[in-house]
């Protein structure tokens, strides 16, 4: 197979994770002020609950599946027969946690009982999620086309069906069976990439230990994440923090998918790399991914950490102030989840070093909840979020430790200084622009100067950002803007 640019598969799989969670992003104003924070919290206590038995199902398929294609990729028989083993243990595994999930939550379970059911739609979706496979077969093209469509339809339906606090359930089967759709309608090119050829028999039990072993940090690693949320449903009765918490990390979320999408896509890429022995390729490729995660990840945090006073009563309203301080706490995540992503995801698990991830994990996890139990009940949704930055810390501490004897990390975080430079400079730019607008802009209403001031610093800041970059000849930027003078020369020596 014909190698897949890694610049058109980065902004495929950017535009694919980015659907993932524009659902509740792009509604997220609307939802805020129809549903309500206890509403909102509800779904996402159930969601979080449900989130484990789909972890459970899935048994780490999503990237051993990945990493597995990736090697055998140019081998139409090993992919095929390598498909379809994974698509049944899955199939297996995700039969067994929908059963006892049925039996726990909707036979025997009490509270909340019909959100359960319709969330059953979810582990349905895990089930025919084959992702994985045109991942590792680095076409990500796939999996975008076909799911835009489904998650246009999803929030046109939301803003004709959900009107008021009593259609949460309404909006929970929306997304639930929106997700299910969009896994569902990959199946449609399966025939391409495995047609003709014959499988003499299927060798379950050679996956088995491999999946286990790359499931252990995979678990350790989404419980960790999703924790802090439920223990604060768990420990707090007020599930409104809930909800202040969840439109947080939606922020987040959609802000850390910008830097993570590289990851999701370099993972074939370092795993084929590693396979044929290139060990220098590697280190550059390393290399250029935490350039990357610096040159993104910095002046989002500080664009944030600026703009966020003014943005979040626009966007949810005035009754998630609350919402802003978590959000500032929860901001410097970005950054650290990008670092743990080019160790973790871009190396460690393409190298085969699991072990060395999973203890990484495993600590954060622990970490997560001794600070989420004392935390959450001095500071509630403040509190969690608080756990989670100081968590991340010790991964982040704890992976760099580990691969200080592979990678010449001092010579990877030298480009880290200028980029801080450039945002603390864009920072105090975009804190001028703020200043000079509520000083001088008059507008008819309080929350229009509001958003001419978000537009303002995003705008400027970025420009001001860009300039630095420019003026520097960053190694990032500079290509971009040399091939595109060169195309426009280019077109102008054509039309002579």
């Amino acid at each position: 197979m014909a190698k897949k640019s890694v610049a058109k598969n980065y902004m495929y799989n950017l535009v694919y994770q980015v659907l993932i969670v524009i659902l509740p992003i792009i509604t997220a104003p609307y939802l805020s002020r129809v549903l309500g924070a206890t509403k909102i919290g509800i779904y996402t206590y159930t969601y979080n609950i449900v989130s484990y038995f789909m972890l459970f199902g899935s048994l780490g398929v999503a990237l051993y599946g990945k990493r597995e294609i990736a090697y055998v990729q140019d081998d139409k028989k090993k992919r095929t027969q390598l498909f379809w083993e994974i698509l049944v243990v899955k199939f297996i595994t995700v039969t067994i946690a929908t059963a006892v999930y049925v039996l726990a939550f909707i036979v025997l379970g009490k509270e909340y009982n019909i959100f359960y059911t319709i969330l059953l739609f979810e582990l349905l979706s895990t089930a025919v999620d084959i992702t994985w496979f045109f991942q590792g077969l680095e076409d990500f093209k796939k999996t975008v086309t076909r799911n835009v469509i489904v998650r246009l339809v999803a929030v046109t339906c939301i803003f004709v069906f959900v009107k008021k606090p009593e259609d949460i359930l309404k909006y929970t089967l929306i997304y639930s069976l929106g997700n299910f759709l969009g896994n569902l309608s990959l199946w449609v090119y399966v025939p391409k990439f495995i047609k003709g050829e014959k499988i003499a028999s299927l060798d379950l039990k050679r996956h088995m230990i491999p999946l286990l072993v790359l499931f252990l940090p995979q678990i350790t690693d989404k419980i960790y994440n999703m924790m802090d949320t439920t223990m604060l449903g768990t420990m707090i009765e007020d599930k409104s923090e809930v909800g202040y918490y969840e439109q947080a990390q939606k922020i987040i979320r959609i802000l850390n998918t910008v830097v993570a999408s590289l990851g999701i896509v370099m993972v074939p890429r370092m795993s084929n790399l590693f396979v044929s022995g290139g060990k220098d390729a590697v280190q550059d490729v390393l290399k250029k991914s935490f350039r990357y995660v610096f040159f993104i990840s910095i002046p989002i945090v500080f664009g944030l950490l600026v703009v966020v006073d003014d943005f979040i009563p626009i966007f949810y309203g005035p009754s998630y102030e609350r919402t802003i301080l978590i959000i500032k706490m929860l901001s410097i995540v970005i950054f650290l989840m990008g670092i743990e992503n080019v160790i973790g995801a871009q190396y460690l698990i393409p190298t085969k070093q699991q072990k060395k991830y999973t203890i990484s994990v495993l600590v954060g996890l622990i970490t997560n909840i001794v600070l989420n139990y004392f935390l959450i009940k001095n500071f509630l949704a403040l509190g969690a979020a608080i756990a989670t930055v100081l968590s991340q810390v010790v991964v982040d501490v704890i992976q760099l430790a580990s691969v200080k004897n592979e990678m010449k990390l001092k010579e990877m975080f030298k480009p880290a200084i200028k980029y801080l430079i450039f945002g603390v400079i864009m920072y105090l730019i975009c804190i001028g622009v703020k200043y000079l607008s509520h000083r001088y802009i008059t507008l008819s209403r309080e929350i229009y100067i509001d958003i001419a001031t978000v537009v303002l610093q995003i705008v400027i800041g970025a420009i001001s950002y860009f300039i630095l970059l420019i003026g520097t000849k960053d190694e990032l930027v500079t290509p971009i803007i040399n091939k595109v003078l060169n195309k426009i020369n280019k077109k102008v020596k054509e039309g002579e």
